[in-house]
């Protein structure tokens, strides 16, 4: 067994490889990008070594510098988390060739299953059910199109590398294809390098689910299946293990056709095997076929550890040091339920779009699982996904677990960047979510309902009001102090954008606010402020900005009435939302758009985002050049002024 292991990741899957290291008692070592300096995983660790710039091209993908990074630390051994270099056959080789142990499979079991199109191919040869598809090598138009006829709208185009719902477009018509395909290609080469994709049926109400393997390379085991079916932009948002209504028979059959698959590549270490299910019914032994496997540890496997008991980094560590599965099938324990929900950085009115910002103020119920990487104080950086933590709750039944995950989002208090939390919120309180009736588009077909946000009770303006007072500590003798009798406190505050105008009147332990002509009542007692005689909110203030965590988090900012600004915001100039590249300019001077018309592309945190116009109007000028690298707030383009 090695005793010291080199984590090549960061973030919230390095610090849970860390924890796991230390119990076993081995060392370890992180590496850091220049970014990265302050990261939680480099204070974990041992020993860190930098390893270069801020993007990931110049630090977390350089493995000849990873590589050095631990023969210049002694680690034997080395970690990739998941993402990054976790599915480079080519630094799988490097890191053998220079005497050290990869944590995970061999780059040929890695390159068999790296493209879409041929390993389908070999699944098929396995005995493992496949999608209907073209996974051809002729990437022409006409030829991909003509499958597409064939195989029948709707359809789906993906990227034959890579993962993560990148280099993918669902297509309903043909006269959509196309521009779909252009697309899908472009994000595919900007992701992974490869612009080639395949076509396959789009298969109506479908679920997705996977199955946990684990191998040793002569012999595979699974662990189980995890639902995935909620989903946003083809990326996961809440999973859930076992996969709800599993059958005995339908687990047998779709983990025996996992662990062919296994198997058949003479799998070792983690894996996941993924199914696209038929969700318009009762799940069967015919129903569901295979669509790619992922040679790597997922995001995900905190739910198939909560009801197995295991842990899955251990497995993989021992596995890798030359250890047989410490377990044959038929003793491996299935118990209970588990949810995962991936809170992200992110504007879900805006479309998921991802966000950065510091974080003034993080806590996690402590009675709940939640892996992280950052804290409180720490920023979200451009340069990597925008995920801040994966809250995980289990229990002995379904609807348990998923109360209980309603309860842990409820106590997680996020403040100095928007985030999707209220989101996941709104789906765990989703009926069609709570009677698991799901498939991979609910979310886009309930999408209003569960981003809606109401206007907040006047108890939590009022509340807000109060904090802005700086009345949120204990009363003194000085509080609302006046000669004869208490006075009113005219205070503003502002929300979305608009103003609140109230007054506050505080004597001793009580309190009044005044908003709209109705009164809100306070009381000071053992646990603070209470209002209305409910119980007392949870807050956090910095710099003007107050945050109060309820059912949503509501953000107000103070104002100051001697410091207003009095310039409007006009809607002519198109901005970039975050850094990033500017991959596309789609319009011209002089051309006329219509509000919603793609004006430009910007990659940015690993993912497309189109930017549209905001009204009808004529394009006054283009201010930024395709292909150059543009700051949050750039301005892009400019409409002329409406008359």
């Amino acid at each position: 067994m090695f005793d010291k292991v080199l984590i090549a990741n960061r973030g919230e899957i390095a610090c849970r490889i860390i924890r796991t290291a230390r119990d076993m008692g081995l060392s370890t070592v992180a590496v850091y990008s220049q970014a990265d300096i302050s990261a939680m995983h480099r204070n974990m660790a041992d020993e860190s070594v930098c390893i270069g710039g801020t993007s990931p091209a110049e630090s977390y993908l350089r493995g000849d510098v990873i590589i050095a990074a631990a023969q210049a630390t002694g680690a034997q051994a080395i970690h990739p988390g998941y993402g990054f270099l976790s599915e480079n056959p080519d630094f799988v080789d490097a890191v053998e060739a220079a005497g050290l142990v990869f944590v995970g499979p061999s780059s040929a079991a890695i390159r068999s299953m790296g493209l879409k199109d041929a390993a389908k191919a070999l699944m098929a040869e396995a005995g493992v059910p496949v999608v209907p598809g073209f996974h051809g090598r002729d990437q022409s138009l006409d030829r991909l199109s003509s499958e597409a006829d064939k195989i029948g709208y709707p359809v789906l185009i993906k990227a034959v590398a890579g993962g993560g719902g990148k280099g993918m477009r669902l297509v309903q018509t043909r006269a959509d294809f196309e521009s779909a395909l252009q697309s899908a290609r472009a994000e595919a080469q900007a992701s992974f390098g490869n612009p080639d994709v395949l076509v396959e049926k789009f298969v109506t109400s479908p679920r997705h689910i996977e199955v946990q393997i684990f191998g040793d390379g002569s012999r595979a085991v699974h662990l189980y299946e995890r639902d995935c079916s909620l989903q946003r932009r083809h990326q996961k948002v809440i999973e859930e293990a076992p996969a709800p209504g599993m059958t005995p028979e339908v687990r047998a059959s779709m983990g025996a056709a996992a662990v062919r698959a296994a198997e058949a590549i003479g799998y070792k270490g983690a894996g996941t095997v993924e199914f696209i299910v038929d969700g318009s019914g009762p799940l069967r032994v015919d129903g569901f076929w295979f669509m790619e496997m992922n040679t790597r540890l997922q995001v995900e496997h905190p739910v198939t550890e909560a009801v197995t008991g295991i842990d899955m980094v251990a497995w993989q560590l021992q596995i890798a040091a030359g250890g047989t599965l410490p377990m044959m099938q038929e003793d491996i324990p299935l118990q209970g339920h588990a949810f995962e929900a991936r809170l992200y950085a992110e504007n879900v009115p805006a479309g998921f779009l991802p966000a950065t910002g510091q974080l003034a103020h993080l806590k996690f119920p402590d009675w709940a699982r939640s892996d992280t990487g950052v804290a409180s104080g720490d920023a979200i950086l451009p340069y990597y996904d925008p995920m801040i933590a994966k809250v995980i709750t289990h229990a002995v039944d379904r609807l348990t677990a998923l109360r209980r995950l309603q309860r842990a989002l409820y106590e997680t208090e996020v403040a100095g960047t928007v985030t999707n939390r209220d989101f996941l919120g709104a789906l765990t309180r989703n009926s069609t979510f709570i009677q698991a009736d799901m498939d991979t588009g609910l979310i886009e077909r309930e999408l209003a309902s569960l981003s809606h946000v109401p206007a907040p009770r006047i108890e939590i303006v009022a509340y807000a009001m109060w904090i802005a007072s700086g009345l949120q500590d204990a009363p003194d003798w000085a509080s609302g102090f006046s000669l004869w009798q208490p006075i009113w406190h005219s205070m503003s505050i502002l929300h979305d954008g608009a103003e609140i105008e109230g007054r506050v009147q505080v004597n001793g332990r009580f309190g009044v606010v005044e908003l709209a002509g109705s009164e809100v009542h306070l009381e000071f007692g053992p646990q603070g402020w209470r209002i209305s005689g409910a119980a007392v909110l949870r807050w956090h203030k910095q710099a003007g900005e107050i945050t109060i965590f309820d059912q949503y988090t509501w953000v107000f900012t103070c104002v100051d009435h001697l410091d207003r600004d009095t310039t409007e915001t006009a809607s002519d100039v198109v901005k970039a939302p975050m850094p990033g590249l500017l991959r596309e300019i789609a319009t011209g001077s002089g051309q006329f758009v219509r509000k919603g018309d793609s004006l430009a592309v910007l990659e940015a945190m690993k993912m497309e985002h189109v930017l549209v116009a905001p009204r009808d109007g004529a394009v006054a000028e283009v201010l930024a050049v395709a292909g150059s690298q543009v700051e949050a707030g750039t301005a892009l383009i400019r409409l002329e002024e409406e008359n």
